[in-house]
């Protein structure tokens, strides 16, 4: 991508209504423009970083068995209406129809993919099933004032699975719990731990996965011996660590980038959805539900991975591998771009008529890992210079050899 062609632009100036890291810097950046309060437009440097993102999280649910799916945003009052959420749950948009007739945005999609799922089961042969989406959300926040990690509109990855008795349930949490680690280290968001939290319907306690960050909302108490936090909003129930009993657990500022739930019969018994046993008896359908949003992770990873300068992106979700620079145009520049894209590597080339420190400090502020820059001077020191972002100081390599560099 050359980046005279790139429509978006960079800014100096923060913007005026963003308190958050995360929101003034993307927007800075070009990554993102702001509609509303918790709505964001993502541009086409945001747009790649986002489904790069979402395409880990789908290689990881795919390996465990997931089946994709997607289910609609609108949804009408009455299947709100039987699990008793139409009028408790808080942030639900409501909206009615030309007809008069009762719809909520989709906050999240037990009510939807529970009954759809159900026509599929007749028998224990039948199970388990586990389903997913990656779609936008919708949910009436009261403060949407955290850039990414506190949208009104946002990606979500929700997976829904469908078991035969508790076992296999079990089985199956631990299995996505695992999957979910996996994932975050391939994003690279560092200092992700798993986190205990308040109950659902079918167990003592959920599951959240918290990333450290001061830009966090959470407050969570961390048990350095096993692992293992446990989030403020149970810690008068639970002042110990779950696991060993540990009482000199460690404060963190945190930020919840995924969760799990055990739901067992809370969707599945209202909705009427049951299978025959081996014995030929009707038993009820388990189910679990697992959540991650691409959106509020990459925020996050932009909460965490910068500097004084701008963003630094993990390689695997940059929104390219390579942010190439050319000081006043050479034809060489023009031919390691080109021979760059015929390797495969993605690259964003600078070919703008702008000064040299006006290039380097978009390339700092837009974080892409490498950075090459090629000028008069790094052409009479032998090629180009090469340089990590994570880095200060790069070094001057043969042109030939800039692939095995980067």
């Amino acid at each position: 991508m050359k980046q005279s062609q790139l429509f978006t632009k960079t800014s100096k100036e923060l913007p005026r209504d963003e308190a958050s890291f995360n929101a003034q810097t993307l927007i800075r950046a070009g990554f993102v423009d702001k509609l509303a309060a918790g709505v964001y437009t993502f541009l086409p440097l945001g747009l790649r970083v986002h489904n790069k993102i979402c395409q880990i999280i789908r290689e990881e649910i795919n390996a465990v068995g997931g089946q994709e799916i997607l289910m609609p945003s609108l949804t009408p009052k009455e299947i709100w209406d039987t699990t008793n959420r139409w009028e408790n749950f808080d942030a639900l948009f409501k909206l009615k129809g030309a007809n008069g007739k009762e719809y909520a945005l989709g906050a999240t999609h037990e009510e939807v993919v529970t009954p759809t799922v159900g026509k599929c089961i007749l028998s224990y042969q039948d199970l388990p099933i586990a389903v997913y989406q990656i779609q936008t959300k919708f949910r009436n926040e009261l403060r949407a004032k955290a850039g990414l990690m506190r949208g009104r509109e946002f990606s979500m990855k929700d997976l829904y699975s469908f078991h035969a008795n508790e076992e296999d349930l079990e089985k199956y949490y631990e299995q996505v719990k695992e999957a979910y680690f996996k994932i975050f280290k391939r994003l690279g968001l560092p200092d992700v731990y798993l986190v205990y939290a308040s109950g659902g319907a079918f167990s003592n306690y959920s599951h959240e996965f918290q990333a450290w960050c001061e830009g966090g909302e959470d407050l969570v108490y961390f048990c350095e011996k096993c692992q293992v936090g446990i989030n403020q909003e149970i810690i008068e129930e639970q002042d110990t660590c779950p696991q060993c009993g540990n009482q000199n657990l460690v404060e963190h500022k945190a930020v919840e980038v995924g969760n799990i739930f055990k739901l067992g019969t809370r969707f599945s018994k209202p909705c009427g959805i049951a299978y025959t046993d081996q014995n030929g008896q009707e038993q009820p359908v388990l189910m679990s539900c697992f959540g991650i949003g691409p959106s509020r992770v990459m925020g996050t990873i932009v909460e965490t991975l910068h500097d004084e300068r701008g963003m630094i992106w993990p390689e695997e979700i940059a929104p390219f591998r390579v942010h190439l620079l050319s000081l006043k145009k050479n034809e060489e520049a023009e031919k390691v771009y080109q021979e760059l894209l015929a390797q495969k590597i993605e690259v964003l080339y600078d070919d703008r008529e702008i000064s040299a420190g006006e290039k380097f400090a978009d390339a700092d502020l837009i974080g892409c890992p490498y950075r090459v820059v090629i000028s008069e001077k790094s052409l009479i020191a032998g090629g180009a210079e090469v340089k990590r972002r994570n880095e200060r100081e790069g070094k001057i390599i043969n042109l030939e050899e800039i692939k095995a560099n980067v």
